[in-house]
């Protein structure tokens, strides 16, 4: 019979190829589940997975998707790799798109561009305060970042319905709960008139440097990784281990808040209800499919962005429910979980006489 045996060492080759087994079982299940509901296998992953990047405008379009991604992975991978679970970043990235929209409706005549620097400011800001409150529970209270996150993701979206319903409902929108319009100088630039992309996809990348230069090359950096590999020899070592908990909550608001506002500021262009589609959510899942490391975490960013745009595409092509978006991401981290297993572990064969 197989028995999981541990190894003497984690695994380095299977740290690395864990994403992709999770990957190809993902495929796999997907091909199952098609067939099951009727579809050719192979013509519904080619429609979910390959069909969206058949054109200019589907890769820009998958532009759009990875700068939200990007950014508030990059927030969560400073939080995990000091061990702090941060599950939060939905919540921020809607407080950022409440807050940078709070402040673009009160530029709705403007004609300067440089109303954005505010309202871009506004967003990020409110994302940080967002972590900030996390950040003073679990330093403060030691209240476990899990449950306390979790519970402002709820609060978050329950004052962005608030909001939409209520004080920031345009009034001339025939009571459908949405924002006025913003003015088109409150709005990203874009790099081409024929297609949605905008510069949120510059901020995703810089920050993704300025993330891996605080990690690699910083002080501060230094002080999170070993606060990630051992909590009690970073206190022996003098680290003030609250300070890195608030630094690293903080950033990961921002972020989250920053990619908020560039959200309501870009391809939607006002404040909605759905402002994401659970973004914050799937960074988690970029943060660990990307292993931690920046270009794993960019690849990991234009897959998960891939599964938004399939879901909608099997969703008009072949009138397949979009929530196949969510059960395909969830496959994708179950798999990956069960894979990760393999890095501690090795599966043995173990004969019936033997364990006699």
């Amino acid at each position: 019979m197989l028995k999981l045996e541990k190894r003497q060492a984690d695994s380095r080759l299977m740290s690395y190829t864990s994403p992709l087994i999770a990957i190809v079982l993902t495929l796999f299940a997907g091909a199952v589940l098609f067939s099951v509901l009727g579809h050719d296998p192979l013509h519904a992953l080619y429609t979910f997975f390959i069909s969206p990047l058949t054109s200019t405008y589907g890769w820009t379009e998958l532009g759009i998707k990875v700068a939200p991604l990007l950014l508030c992975a990059m927030g969560l991978t400073l939080c995990y790799r000091a061990k702090i679970w941060n599950i939060g970043a939905e919540g921020q990235f809607i407080m950022g798109a409440l807050g940078g929209s709070m402040a673009a409706l009160q530029f709705l005549d403007a004609e300067s561009s440089w109303v954005l620097v505010p309202i871009l400011l506004a967003g990020t800001v409110s994302g940080l305060l967002w972590g900030a409150l996390a950040a003073w529970l679990k330093t403060r209270f030691n209240a476990n970042e899990i449950l306390t996150t979790i519970m402002l993701n709820y609060i978050a979206l329950n004052a962005l319905l608030y909001a939409v319903h209520g004080p920031l409902r345009d009034p001339a929108g025939f009571n459908f709960p949405e924002s006025a319009m913003f003015a088109d100088a409150a709005l990203l630039p874009l790099f081409n008139e024929d297609y949605r992309l905008n510069v949120s996809i510059l901020f995703a990348l810089f920050f993704t440097v300025v993330i891996w230069t605080v990690m690699a090359r910083s002080w501060i950096g230094y002080q999170i990784q070993v606060l990630g590999e051992d909590a009690k020899a970073a206190r022996y070592a003098g680290f003030n281990t609250n300070r890195l908990t608030w630094f690293a909550l903080l950033v990961c608001g921002a972020l989250a808040g920053l990619a908020g506002v560039a959200e309501v500021t870009g391809p939607i262009g006002q404040l909605i209800p759905h402002v994401s589609p659970g973004y914050g959510y799937a960074a988690i899942i970029v943060v660990f499919l990307g292993r931690m490391q920046p270009f794993g975490i960019l690849l990991a960013s234009m897959l998960l962005a891939l599964t938004f745009m399939g879901g909608e595409m099997v969703q008009i092509e072949m009138s397949l429910p979009k929530s196949l978006t969510g059960l395909f991401q969830g496959m994708l981290l179950f798999f990956l979980l069960a894979a990760d297993l393999l890095i501690s572990y090795r599966i043995v064969f173990q004969p019936r006489t033997a364990q006699a």
